[in-house]
């Protein structure tokens, strides 16, 4: 393992994902222990469209590797379940400045609840598809609505055969005192999570 590897520079890291996720260990799930495998790729904001970037490249470079990599736009899927819910996005549309954002967000953080709703609507969307890792992308653009560490733990009941790698835009903190805790955008409150794996520091 390279010391530090989050810190070093794009290039570094794409390189140690692209051995990573085609590694027959990390697609055996190997190493996580007897938590889910769920992975945490977490990187700068200031990089968010080079790693955009990055993550397509990742994407067909699994592709030429015979990995198939199943991809899910956290973003979209939640315009997508606020669209199918009858007459609440012609009223978003219409109405938006007929309420506070404290009252939007409350909506929003309802309809788009990890338990009942978001993680259902990933698992729904997964059944009849055949792959070898899930990518989910687009956590910052769906933050405050959605929590992070709330969409993880709902979908470790539903996801657990496969690897997961959620792009996060921020840190992914381990320590000794405080154990393991995501920071969106690198400022936020942290959120203690302990379930997923800094794929920096897995070996492949």
């Amino acid at each position: 393992m390279i010391p530090d590897l989050e810190n070093r520079p794009l290039t570094d890291r794409f390189d140690h994902l692209v051995k990573t996720v085609s590694s027959k260990r990390f697609l055996a799930m190997e190493g996580v222990g007897n938590e889910v495998p769920f992975f945490i790729c977490p990187f700068h904001p200031e990089e968010t469209l080079e790693m955009y970037k990055a993550i397509d490249n990742l994407a067909i470079q699994m592709q030429h590797r015979g990995v198939k990599v199943e991809r899910i736009n956290l973003y979209d899927l939640c315009v997508n379940i606020l669209k199918q819910e009858e007459g609440v996005w012609d009223y978003i549309i219409g109405h938006e400045a007929e309420h506070t954002r404290d009252e939007w967000l409350e909506q929003f953080q309802l309809l788009l609840n990890a338990e009942t709703h978001l993680a259902p609507a990933i698992h729904e969307l997964l059944l009849d598809k055949e792959y070898s890792v899930l990518f989910l992308e687009n956590v910052g653009e769906i933050y405050p609505y959605v929590r992070t560490h709330a969409l993880l733990e709902n979908l470790a009941k539903y996801l657990n055969k496969h690897p997961l790698i959620m792009f996060f835009p921020g840190v992914y903190e381990q320590t000794l005192n405080t154990g393991a805790a995501l920071r969106l955008f690198e400022r936020l409150p942290t959120d203690k999570y302990y379930r997923a794996l800094n794929i920096y520091r897995y070996e492949p």
